[in-house]
């Protein structure tokens, strides 16, 4: 499970930064990132979902997801997947 939380920072911090601040995802960033590294979790959905996925757990509306944002969406979307709803 280690492997797994370290694989998550990484790639956090992998997208975090490409085009603004090191610590939080961007929409573009955010759409990046799960697009190529969660592919099967966003299956059917189309950008404005995506975006819209990621404004559902954007708590301070500022249009970034920290890391804390990001790892409830992640939760979010396992039990989504989980749940069949995706």
């Amino acid at each position: 499970m280690e492997d797994a939380i370290q694989t998550l920072v990484i790639q956090f911090k992998t997208y975090a930064g490409t085009d603004g601040s090191p610590n939080t995802l961007s929409k573009d960033e955010f759409c990046n990132l799960v697009t190529t590294q969660l592919p099967n979790y966003i299956k059917g959905r189309d950008a404005r979902a995506v975006e819209k996925l990621m404004s559902s757990q954007d708590e301070n509306n500022d249009g970034e997801l920290t890391f804390s944002e990001f790892w409830k969406l992640i939760g979010q979307l396992v039990s989504e997947k989980e749940a069949g709803l995706s």
